[in-house]
């Protein structure tokens, strides 16, 4: 297979993950609600006046990410510390997002979609992209995916009173 040729068993199984990891978290705050969310920055603001990542990103959501991704991983018939290592990289994919958001003054939970989905699918792929057999292509339609699946999938998951928002 050349970097242009797409596997799609391995974009399959990269989005799986991605949908694991990255609804977790939101599973758990809906089952959960604020019970054990510690927020990662614990609380502390740069000198920009802006929260590091914001109440949002807790250490309860990366726990569950990491946990689900590992079980996932190897429902898939990946080893679970691939599996682990993979909600990892979301999961640091999402608070670079968060990081970056904060910096250009975007509030708390306010969506900017590109910077929502692109690290957050993009860190994991390139990280275990040996391990789930992904060419340059195929993380670029990873991504493209993960994308599409967000703008489908937020507004009803806010019909359904999972997500807070319809974005």
């Amino acid at each position: 297979m050349t970097d242009t040729e797409l596997c799609l068993i391995c974009i399959g199984r990269t989005v799986i993950l991605l949908l694991a990891a990255n609804g977790a978290p939101v599973l758990a705050r809906h089952w959960l609600k604020d019970r054990f969310s510690l927020p990662v920055d614990m609380g502390l603001t740069l000198g920009d006046g802006r929260a590091l990542f914001g109440y949002r990103k807790t250490w309860r959501g990366i726990i569950v990410s990491v946990i689900t991704t590992s079980l996932v991983a190897t429902v898939l018939g990946m080893p679970a510390l691939d599996g682990a290592l993979f909600g990892l990289a979301a999961m640091s994919g999402d608070l670079l997002a968060s990081f970056i958001k904060r910096r250009q003054g975007y509030a708390e939970s306010s969506r900017v979609r590109s910077i929502d989905t692109i690290p957050e699918s993009v860190m994991p792929a390139l990280v275990l992209h040996a391990q789930l057999d992904l060419n340059v292509a195929d993380i670029l339609a990873v991504a493209l995916t993960f994308f599409l699946i967000d703008v489908l999938l937020s507004p009803v998951l806010y019909r359904l009173n999972i997500k807070n928002r319809p974005y």
